[in-house]
């Protein structure tokens, strides 16, 4: 029953782990960019600069407008014909490509950059600002004004949105599977492609981007507990 999720050369067991680890590699550093994107535009838009933010805006509007595979393909097959356009136009001419890995983590960073930035945006305007303008008045430098009263307050509002951008990047890999990258969507099809068991192979890829999703859960609920621990003693009677 279990033999074609056995390890070895008999099995898929291996080729499903590596394309587990693969997910998460490509998981990991692209919801970090998203954050760093996120907290960039969110503060834009917090400035309200006109034409930042008016870009933001676009961007924002854009991505999270259009389905999650068209900037996949936008980014995998639309990413080499624009490189080879600014190569010729610097006297290069050649073909060019984005790799599969590279292609996976641009889209995916710009995905989950646009839905923390909405995230992030909410968390700002929940963060009093008279706090800020004391920290002003005392003379505080800006960037000191952010580490020690904004950020520590916005990660704290924006843990539970920024777990549900986690799940959406999480989820989202299985689309850079039409790359040809080996990550666990793309190992579960070629397994179902040489066994002709595809109920197997699915439920056992959805089997693992549940224990995936579950723990990932758990770690954002820790982080939940942590960052709220003196807000607890404060409301005891």
């Amino acid at each position: 029953m279990l033999e074609p999720l056995s390890f070895g050369d008999q099995g898929w067991g291996d080729e499903l782990l590596l394309g587990a680890l693969m997910t998460l590699l490509v998981a990991i550093p692209t919801f970090l960019l998203g954050c760093v994107i996120g907290t960039a535009a969110a503060t834009i838009r917090q400035r309200g600069h006109r034409i930042a933010s008016a870009v933001v805006f676009v961007y924002t509007t854009f991505v999270r407008g259009i389905p999650e595979l068209v900037v996949v393909y936008l980014i995998f097959f639309g990413g080499g014909q624009l490189l080879g356009s600014i190569a010729a136009q610097l006297g290069h001419p050649g073909s060019y490509h984005v790799g599969p890995f590279l292609a996976g983590l641009v889209s995916l960073s710009l995905i989950s950059g646009a839905y923390a930035t909405e995230v992030l945006r909410g968390a700002f305007k929940a963060v009093d600002h008279g706090q800020i303008e004391a920290a002003q008045a005392f003379g505080w430098p800006p960037a000191s004004a952010f580490l020690r009263i904004t950020a520590p307050q916005l990660l704290r509002i924006a843990l539970p949105g920024l777990g549900n951008v986690w799940l959406l990047t999480l989820k989202d890999t299985a689309l850079v599977s039409v790359t040809g990258l080996s990550e666990l969507m793309r190992a579960a099809s070629v397994a179902t492609g040489s066994t002709g068991l595809p109920l197997y192979f699915y439920g056992a890829a959805m089997g693992i981007y549940l224990l995936l999703s579950a723990g990932s859960n758990s770690i954002f609920r820790a982080l939940e507990r942590y960052t709220r621990r003196g807000l607890r003693a404060v409301a005891a009677p």
